[in-house]
């Protein structure tokens, strides 16, 4: 209630001394001979908001004062955003606005945006818990790096938005915040762990966010919510100050990217360009210098298109979406590939379970990890239901082994990727599953036409790409009867970002029927 009280009383102070024709943003407007900004601009693109700003058709202070009134009228029935910074992000806006009319110069490529953030990236004097308990007083000193190159980038930090506990699952809850819902349908869920940001940029609460995805934490939210997202090559974007792992650590997982959500494919090449680069370490010598696309043209483009894997089957709607994909790209003259298969569905995710439950044990506590070092060795090798205690408390000598088979597969993807520009897939098996907030997690599952099937399915296809490090980009390509988006994945090879991001903007102009994020109404 504290939090909905500060909201409350917070934005509709500010909304309504927006209104006023004396605030200081409609004062400087006035005085520069400028219209005034137009309504529902808090509602486009960022890059959209970022031309108004540079163009000086709006200030950072006013466009912030849209925004923080959308999320008073919006928040409280969605949960997305879970701390506010209304002063702090006013005071950056101020600062935004008195450079650019001293200078004519903007900070940075991000100059006056106002965003939030995900509530797993520590953020300088702003409270971030990742969900819990053990966190809800926890005020960094200091920013992620990924959340300094965004303040040096000119963004203006709002607040932060909803995760589940310590990310660690596939839908947004936890005892602190609660529950968020899809902006699509309430009873739907919004996926996991980047819940609240998907659902922040799909509700306008903010036009970027920052997502973080170890099993498809980034991108399985943003199919379910329709937005867009891409997970990067690994490797190129700096993840320390990630939750988890716990505050003040140096390291985070070797499976662990951070990206951009964002409302379209421009906004997310926009936002990679902000977040690609090297560690504050390295940064004297490397430089991160992406390829541009592969192609020009859409009709240039060699596509492979997996619409269905008996590991994993997608139910009607799914696989009727990537034919439909599969046959408007063959209309624009692309080379369509719909029968290879560069690796083994199975195969594959289950080398990504093994990897991943071993970068896991990293923070358990020790004498829970010599209890399940104890379980691990009473179960049978060959036995499949010992593939996490395994997994979680394998020997280094395993781990090396696992690690080669890695990088074997690494190399049947660059294979397949010399005959093929990107591979398209489905995002998950089906749209956004119910919200199972209150069932515990032994006993959820989904249902794939008609069929129960485990819970963890959800993250299959989004898995291929995970422990490869290879770029994958999430995007709504249709809906349901019901309204709810339906999305699909584009894989490239190893650091050819730019090209999933130019394909997914091209793909996207040639949709007949674009996904809207829910908020045409402002």
């Amino acid at each position: 209630m504290i939090l909905r009280r500060t909201l409350i009383v917070a934005c509709t102070a500010v909304a309504a001394a927006a209104a006023m024709a004396g605030t200081p943003a409609a004062a400087r407007n006035r005085a520069a001979g400028a219209r005034p900004p137009r309504a529902d601009l808090h509602l486009a693109p960022a890059h959209e908001q970022l031309a108004a700003l540079r163009r000086r058709t709006v200030t950072s202070r006013a466009l912030l004062e849209q925004t923080l009134a959308h999320i008073d009228r919006t928040n409280p029935g969605l949960g997305a955003v879970v701390t506010l910074d209304a002063d702090g992000a006013r005071a950056a806006a101020d600062a935004a606005d008195r450079h650019l009319a001293a200078t004519g110069k903007p900070l940075g490529a991000l100059h006056g945006l106002p965003m939030t953030l995900k509530d797993a990236l520590e953020t300088k004097g702003l409270r971030t818990t990742c969900g819990s308990p053990d966190l809800s007083d926890h005020v960094p000193d200091r920013d992620a790096d990924t959340v300094a190159r965004l303040r040096a980038a000119g963004a203006v930090i709002v607040g932060k938005t909803n995760v589940p506990v310590m990310c660690q699952d596939l839908q947004t809850s936890n005892p602190l915040f609660g529950t968020t819902r899809n902006p699509h349908d309430a009873t739907k869920t919004a996926g996991g762990s980047s819940g609240g940001p998907a659902a922040a940029v799909a509700a306008g609460l903010t036009s970027l966010e920052v997502g973080s995805d170890l099993a498809g934490s980034l991108r399985l939210p943003a199919a379910y919510c329709g937005v867009y997202a891409l997970r990067p090559s690994g490797g190129i974007v700096p993840t320390r100050g990630h939750i988890p792992r716990p505050p003040g650590w140096l390291t985070s997982s070797d499976m662990l990217t951070l990206g951009p959500i964002a409302r379209d494919a421009e906004d997310l090449g926009l936002l990679l360009d902000v977040l690609a680069a090297p560690s504050p370490a390295d940064s004297a010598a490397w430089r991160i210098d992406l390829p541009a696309p592969r192609r020009g043209r859409l009709a240039q483009y060699r596509v492979g298109v997996w619409q269905d894997d008996p590991y994993c089957h997608v139910d009607t709607d799914t696989r009727e979406l990537l034919e439909r994909v599969a046959a408007l790209l063959r209309t624009a003259g692309a080379t369509v590939d719909d029968t290879t298969r560069p690796v083994d569905l199975a195969g594959s995710d289950r080398l990504f379970q093994r990897l991943m439950y071993a970068t896991a044990s990293a923070t358990a506590p020790d004498a829970g990890f010599a209890e399940d070092v104890a379980a691990a060795d009473k179960i049978p090798a060959d036995d499949p239901r010992g593939l996490f205690l395994h997994s979680r408390t394998m020997r280094h000598r395993d781990w090396l082994r696992a690690n080669e088979e890695r990088e074997e597969l690494r190399g049947r993807w660059a294979d397949y990727f010399a005959t093929h520009d990107v591979l398209i897939t489905p995002a998950a098996p089906t749209a956004a599953v119910d919200d199972q907030t209150d069932t515990p997690v032994p006993g959820r599952h989904i249902t794939v036409d008609g069929v129960k099937r485990p819970y963890f399915d959800q993250t299959a296809w989004l898995n291929l790409a995970g422990h490869v490090s290879l770029p994958a980009l999430v995007m709504p390509a249709g809906r349901t009867a019901a309204g709810l988006p339906l999305a699909v994945q584009i894989i490239g090879p190893y650091l050819a970002d730019r090209t999933v991001v130019d394909l997914a903007g091209q793909l996207a102009r040639r949709l007949p029927d674009p996904v809207r994020p829910p908020t045409a109404t402002g």
